[in-house]
């Protein structure tokens, strides 16, 4: 008689899994890295309100926001084809959509869906930078961008990493869903291994695990490099005096009197 739950057997497909981890954390990776780009510079429009951009970012955020990133695969799956020929037929140029693999097509639907949430948190941090600092760089001759680049992104970056880590985190997750693009990860793996052994459950429990495993991993590391980062509550002034005979005077600068 077969046994009901094969306990060894989560264990010893690990490591097959596994071997599609790199593939999980490359769409993971990139999506999240486009994601970001795309997220910023919709954050930067909605902040300096640019006319007509503006209404497109704040639609485009909605729509992506409010549906199920599975559709937007499927769209992105069938509708990026779709457009490739309708330029091939106005253009009169002959590109075989055939040639695209099915991970570019995953990579765009998790990056689009990535920078509809990272706009949102990336608007939400700059606006937290003190407007104090942005006067003093445009009083300095800085350009909006210069201050961009070299205060306000810096700063910025600093309170969105949690909220950044996080989206991080849902974006290795949504990798599961890349299959419907035939892109064979960890969960593509899984679905063809439990389809040849029939132990479905057993198959879904040893992906949980390496989701899991995965994700307490990078929430330390995020947690780690929070700490580097992050600016100290209270900071030690120490002002050496010039005659030896008096001991050296220290202030205790907190951030808010900084």
């Amino acid at each position: 008689m077969a046994k009901l739950f094969d306990f060894q057997l989560v264990f010893t497909q690990i490591p097959s899994l596994l071997a599609y981890l790199p593939i999980t954390l490359e769409l993971a990776i990139l999506s999240t890295v486009f994601g970001f780009l795309l997220g910023t510079l919709i954050a930067i429009v909605k902040i300096r309100k640019v006319r007509v951009l503006d209404r497109i970012a704040t639609v485009f955020i909605s729509i992506v926001r409010g549906t199920p990133i599975l559709v937007q695969l499927y769209i992105a799956y069938f509708g990026i084809p779709m457009f490739i020929k309708f330029i091939n037929r106005h253009t009169g140029s002959d590109f075989n959509v055939a040639v695209v693999p099915g991970i570019v097509y995953a990579m765009a639907a998790l990056a689009i869906n990535q920078s509809a949430f990272d706009a949102e948190i990336i608007r939400a941090a700059l606006l937290s930078v003190n407007s104090g600092q942005i006067e003093a760089a445009e009083s300095l001759g800085m350009t909006y961008g210069q201050a961009l680049r070299r205060i306000i992104l810096p700063e910025a970056l600093t309170v969105a990493l949690p909220s950044l880590g996080n989206a991080f985190i849902n974006a290795i997750k949504g990798t599961s869903l890349a299959f419907t693009c035939g892109v064979v990860e960890m969960t593509a793996q899984g679905k063809i291994l439990s389809g040849r052994s029939y132990r479905y459950f057993e198959v879904y429990v040893s992906l949980a695990i390496i989701y899991w495993v995965l994700t307490v991993i990078i929430e330390q590391l995020i947690k780690l490099f929070e700490r580097k980062t992050s600016i100290p509550d209270q900071v030690e002034l120490y002002e050496p005096s010039t005659e030896s005979s008096e001991p050296a005077v220290t202030a205790v600068v907190t951030k808010e009197g900084a």
